[in-house]
């Protein structure tokens, strides 16, 4: 079990936002929104006070949004049960991180429903 002292870590909720908002890079750019997330966490996630528990959350979010896509594409063969499978996974990678930036800007903690604690 690791220790950090608290005083060490500074309260940046701006830079929890745009972590938050830099997964909306998919529909921007195509690619993106899981690389840039996951650097900002990983270099910031020792001096920024909840950057450990917002990172980890987008990353099971953005894995568990993969999977489901993964097991949705042959699920389209199924009387098209996956093409709405497909939409409800946009609409949630769309939503969650808009809702979860502006629950990161008022200090709260992530709520991220649906996904897989492959991060705990």
């Amino acid at each position: 079990m690791e220790v950090v002292n608290q005083s060490l870590l500074r309260e940046d909720r701006s830079l929890l936002v745009i972590t938050h908002l830099s997964q909306l890079l998919h529909y921007v750019t195509g690619v993106g929104g899981f690389i840039v997330p996951l650097i900002l966490w990983l270099s910031t996630r020792n001096s920024v006070e909840g950057m450990d528990e917002h990172g980890k959350a987008i990353v099971n979010l953005q894995l568990s949004l993969l999977l489901y896509i993964i097991v949705s594409i042959p699920a389209i063969l199924l009387l098209g049960l996956g093409i709405l499978t497909l939409i409800g996974v946009g609409v949630l990678g769309f939503v969650l991180p808009i809702v979860n930036a502006v629950r990161a800007g008022n200090g709260e903690s992530p709520s991220y429903f649906l996904t897989i604690p492959f991060i705990s």
